[in-house]
C-alpha cells in the first residue's frame, strides 16, 4: 500500500518496526527534537509517532516514509506528508537524524514527496508547518518553493507550538517544474 519512491541518492519506503531503534535514537536527540516537540521524545513516545505514521497512510491513503541512503541503505530519517485533525493543510514535512544534516537530503527527500503530494492528491496548496526559529527547515522550504504565511498555533499533544506556515500552490510548483 505504500509507494516506493526514488531519487538519485535516496530510496522513499514504507516505515517498518525495523526502524524503530534508529527513529528512537534521532527523536532522543535534543537537537532533533527540538523544533517537533520541544524536547526529546521517550521511547514511548517515538513508538506512538511511528505507530501514528503509519496509520496515517490507512486513514488518509499518503503519510510518511522512511528515508534511506542508497550507497549503504542507511535509515537517515523520515519524509512525508500528513495532515491530522485540525490541521491547517496537507503538509509535507522532513526529520532527518543529525548525522545526516547539511548534505541537501531533506530538500531532495522532500521534493520527491512533495512532487508525489500534488502528482496524487487532489490540492491546490502544499504546506509545510516550521518553528520561527527553525532556520535549515526554512532553507529547505525555499529551496522546494514554497514561501513564508502565516504565524499559526499548532496544538499537538496537549501543546501549544508557535509555526510560520509554509506553502506552494499547484500553479507554482507546475511552474517550477518547467
Amino acid at each position: 500500500m505504500i509507494p516506493r519512491l526514488e531519487t538519485e541518492r535516496l530510496v522513499l519506503r514504507g516505515l517498518t518496526a525495523g526502524d524503530f531503534e534508529k527513529l528512537a535514537e534521532f527523536m532522543a536527540d535534543p537537537d532533533v527534537a527540538r523544533y517537533l516537540s520541544g524536547e526529546p521524545l521517550t521511547r514511548a513516545d517515538t513508538w506512538r509517532s511511528l505507530a501514528v505514521a503509519l496509520g496515517h497512510w490507512q486513514l488518509r491513503g499518503y503519510g510518511v516514509w522512511a528515508v534511506e541512503r542508497k550507497s549503504d541503505g542507511a535509515f537517515i530519517g523520515r519524509v512525508g506528508m500528513i495532515n491530522p485533525e485540525g490541521w491547517p493543510g496537507l503538509e509535507v514535512g522532513w526529520t532527518l537524524g543529525q548525522p545526516y544534516w547539511g548534505q541537501g537530503y531533506a530538500s531532495e527527500a522532500a521534493r520527491a514527496a512533495l512532487d508525489y503530494a500534488f502528482l496524487t492528491q487532489p490540492v491546490e496548496r502544499v504546506i509545510s508547518c516550521i518553528d520561527p526559529d527553525n532556520a535549515a527547515s526554512q532553507a529547505v522550504a525555499t529551496r522546494l518553493g514554497e514561501t513564508k504565511g502565516e504565524l499559526r498555533m499548532l496544538h499537538i499533544a496537549g501543546k501549544d507550538f508557535p509555526a510560520d506556515i509554509w506553502s506552494i500552490t499547484r500553479a507554482e510548483w507546475t511552474a517550477r517544474r518547467r
